[in-house]
């Protein structure tokens, strides 16, 4: 370094001088660099998802609510309305409006803290809806707020779908990178997450061998997980009359946030399983449905329940009834000889807009409808990956209108694809004779 030092000092004062300003430009751009990204280009307007780089979940409205206020939260990547985001440039930034609901993402309250809720908000231009892009790699960005110049984030930098977004301050953490890719083709960077189902599910899973059965007199309650490890459980006492009453209680009751798994419920099975909230239910088989394989209950416009793998049989009406708020995903699910698979409720006394999602279902007839919705209140049926094994008469229904009501029955309205309530295409549907 001494030889360095002094072969520049022979070359003069101006040459001395060149180099230090040379070595000052390179620091301040290496500065601006780690500060603000790689100089990549923001990417073209126009509709995209955005898909969240430590959970490779993507950005959504939950349930693909329309209401203002609406708190925004990251889940499976699926392609739905709520998923989809419209860019458009506004002064220095953009705005990211949602496809379904033409409300754009925005910071609640113009708050400038740190965790504030990014929400759906009517459109207004105001600073706090406008958004910079940070390019971290390629099609990769931070999205920060012009309001208070915080990223948008995952709270508590969760990988669980549910998840709610905020803001929160600009840095390396992988929660606060997105990956925008154009509306209508498939997240590839990250990769997918390997739990979405594929469009053709393929054969079932064989049902399950029990490993030994348990008679159970009263309710089981979970706070946590519950592994029944494949043993068939089955009522007794107060949970084996195995009629139809509504009022029967549940062989297993969910706490909010709980997880059910590995578990066979025989014959009779009461009023099967009851969730307050959020739930999984994963690898659990109905062998005669009573009442309700499962009810669902309680939660928020944000509540995501998920029924993954498993099946159901001999359900003489509903297999899941959706009584709460929020939505309702069942997927890698078969069911054999049932009324509907999925009904949201046709008289609560209190109503509100339910979402249902339907992944990779094998439905074997005899079988009323898949799903049941009450469209006056504005729920949705998200459908796709669906077997259904029939004698060629085609007379299952796939989604089933209904005009609900707060009291009485409700009344069917119709029934079949529409785009705006029930959301499939043919090609989503395939019969096996």
């Amino acid at each position: 370094m001494r030889t360095r030092n002094q072969h520049v000092r022979r070359r003069g004062g101006r040459a001395a001088a060149a180099l230090v300003a040379t070595v000052s430009v390179i620091a301040a751009g290496l500065t601006a660099l780690f500060a603000t990204g790689s100089a990549t280009a923001a990417p073209a307007t126009g509709s995209y998802s955005l898909k969240n780089a430590a959970s490779g979940l993507c950005l959504g409205v939950p349930g693909s609510s329309t209401t203002a206020g609406t708190q925004l939260a990251q889940s499976a990547c699926n392609g739905a309305a709520g998923q989809t985001w419209k860019l458009t440039s506004s002064g220095s930034g953009y705005t990211l409006a949602a496809a379904h609901s033409s409300r754009c993402a925005g910071v609640k309250d113009a708050s400038t803290s740190a965790g504030k809720a990014v929400e759906q908000q009517n459109c207004s231009g105001a600073a706090t809806q406008v958004w910079t892009l940070t390019s971290v790699s390629g099609n990769t960005y931070r999205v920060v707020n012009s309001n208070g110049g915080k990223c948008l984030n995952v709270k508590d930098s969760s990988t669980a779908s549910g998840a709610l977004v905020q803001q929160n301050s600009c840095d390396s953490v992988t929660s606060k990178s997105w990956t925008f890719t154009t509306a209508g083709t498939t997240p590839t960077d990250p990769p997918t997450d390997p739990t979405d189902p594929p469009t053709d599910p393929g054969s079932p899973p064989s049902w399950p061998t029990a490993n030994g059965s348990q008679g159970i007199s009263a309710t089981i309650e979970v706070s946590g997980t519950y592994d029944g490890g494949l043993k068939r459980l089955y009522g007794t006492g107060d949970l084996g009359s195995g009629g139809q009453d509504e009022d029967q209680p549940p062989m297993i009751k969910l706490a909010d946030g709980a997880t059910l798994q590995n578990v066979i419920l025989g014959a009779p099975a009461a009023d099967g399983v009851h969730c307050a909230g959020t739930c999984t239910l994963k690898n659990v088989w109905w062998e005669d449905v009573g009442e309700d394989a499962a009810t669902f209950r309680g939660g928020s416009s944000s509540t995501v329940r998920t029924i993954d793998g498993g099946g159901a049989k001999l359900a003489e009406d509903k297999v899941f009834q959706h009584n709460g708020v929020g939505t309702l995903v069942v997927k890698n699910f078969q069911v054999d000889d049932f009324g509907k698979l999925v009904r949201s409720c046709g008289n609560c006394s209190t109503q509100n807009a339910r979402h249902i999602q339907l992944q990779n279902i094998w439905a074997t007839a005899p079988g009323t409808s898949l799903v049941g919705i009450n469209t006056n209140y504005g729920d949705t049926a998200r459908i796709s990956g669906v077997t259904i094994y029939d004698d060629g008469d085609r007379d299952m229904k796939i989604c089933t209108k209904y005009k609900g009501t707060t009291s009485g029955e409700p009344s069917e309205i119709g029934s079949g694809a529409d785009g705006t309530n029930c959301i499939y295409s043919s090609s989503d549907i395939h019969y096996v004779d």
